[in-house]
């Protein structure tokens, strides 16, 4: 009943997204071309779709190929999100998680010596900055799909195989910030998360099927692959988090054979408290929980407060089936 009401107002939402990519697609508004290469990563839903994992994996791809790479991030939820932010240089760390947002922090962390990661909702200026002030040659476009102001040499689209596109509804009655005929302007797409698909054979084979019905550009599969000793499986534990999508976090654990005693979650970007964590120590003491699990997003924003159970960060590798094939795919740029 409640998405019914909303459905005006998807509609209307859908008629002001097509009118600005038609004003766009007919010069009436002008998109910006930066004096350096573009690769946008971004998805048509709301809601976490791996897009961060992607974001680092092609930065390690572009720095093997001598590139001075810069990821470009609006870094949601940071404090002062009007002002331009170096989080790093691409050889340090320039601010904290709460100026950073966690999402650009993570990032910044994971690549230290790899790339810089800027933030800044304006990316057309902040991109030329970055070109006379850091050398940048190759950025990365995070969460870009929607900002056609800004050209791009590389367009991709990430889609969460465990809910690709919700009800099908646009905003607000659904998940798509876009109609599904938008996948057009996909160079490529990026299938996220196929093993956790509880029938994966027919389950890809339905989801490339859909797809296919709105693009032929190439499609990569890919799955996420728990990195944390064997050893704390044995262990009960707590699992929480702050994602757009926390059931996949758990669901990944669970089929890594981890046992889960509890888990939590809070809000995606959801800022942490001292009284959070004695929260979750005491629903994890409650059910028997002799660890913590998180995220290395959630973990980020943790590491200012006691914990008296251990805390262990769950890292996620990326595993594509073709990996040779979208290596190519940006060697091409």
């Amino acid at each position: 009943m409640k998405n019914l009401l909303l459905l005006p107002l998807s509609s209307l939402f859908g008629t002001v997204a097509k009118t600005r990519r038609t004003l766009y697609a007919k010069g009436f508004l002008e998109s910006n071309k930066l004096a350096a290469k573009v690769v946008s990563v971004g998805n048509i839903t709301v809601g976490g779709t791996g897009k961060t994992p992607l974001v680092i994996y092609i930065a390690k791809i572009l720095a093997e190929q001598s590139e001075k790479v810069c990821i470009l991030t609006r870094g949601y939820g940071r404090k002062n999100a009007n002002e331009r932010l170096l989080v790093s240089d691409g050889e340090k760390i320039l601010a904290n998680v709460e100026m950073s947002g966690d999402e650009p922090f993570e990032s910044a962390e994971k690549l230290l010596g790899i790339s810089a990661v800027l933030a800044d909702k304006y990316r057309t200026s902040a991109g030329n900055w970055a070109i006379k002030n850091l050398g940048t040659t190759v950025f990365i476009l995070d969460d870009g799909f929607q900002h056609i102001q800004l050209r791009r040499d590389l367009n991709i689209v990430c889609i969460d195989a465990t809910n690709p596109f919700g009800n099908g509804k646009l905003l607000p009655a659904g998940i798509l910030r876009e109609p599904l005929e938008s996948l057009k302007r996909a160079d490529a797409i990026v299938v996220t998360r196929a093993n956790l698909l509880e029938n994966e054979e027919s389950g890809m084979k339905n989801l490339l099927s859909k797809i296919k019905q709105f693009t032929d550009s190439p499609i990569f599969i890919s799955r996420n692959k728990t990195m944390l000793d064997s050893q704390f499986s044995m262990l009960n534990s707590m699992a929480f988090c702050g994602l757009g999508n926390p059931e996949n976090f758990f669901s990944q654990l669970r089929q890594d054979n981890f046992n889960l005693a509890a888990t939590k979650t809070f809000r995606d970007h959801h800022a942490y408290s001292q009284p959070d964590v004695n929260e979750i120590e005491r629903i994890a003491k409650e059910n028997n929980a002799e660890i913590l699990l998180t995220t290395a997003k959630d973990a980020v924003k943790l590491r200012d407060f006691k914990f008296e159970l251990p805390l262990e960060i769950v890292e996620s590798e990326l595993v594509f089936d073709d990996k040779e094939g979208f290596k190519k795919l940006i060697y091409k740029l």
